[in-house]
């Protein structure tokens, strides 16, 4: 995994991690640490989350080496 799909992973998971928290305490603690939904910088963050989603999306579909296997050797009968 590259650095910068680390990077997104860790925001993808910051992002879920603040939807939870506004989920179930009506907290948002980007715009509480931020300055609010309409801050500039809570704007930054919000954004650099969804460019980070869409990065991760790639995940979903790139193959996992973990389940790739070597074609079984031609058995002889």
């Amino acid at each position: 995994m590259s650095t910068i799909q680390r990077i997104a992973l860790v925001l993808t998971i910051i992002g879920a991690i603040n939807w939870g928290l506004i989920g179930f305490f009506q907290f948002d603690l980007v715009a509480a640490i931020f300055g609010g939904q309409n801050a500039a910088l809570a704007r930054i963050i919000y954004g650099l989350v969804g460019i980070a989603g869409l990065l991760n999306l790639g995940l979903l579909f790139k193959a996992n080496e973990s389940f790739e296997r070597e074609p079984e050797p031609d058995r002889v009968r």
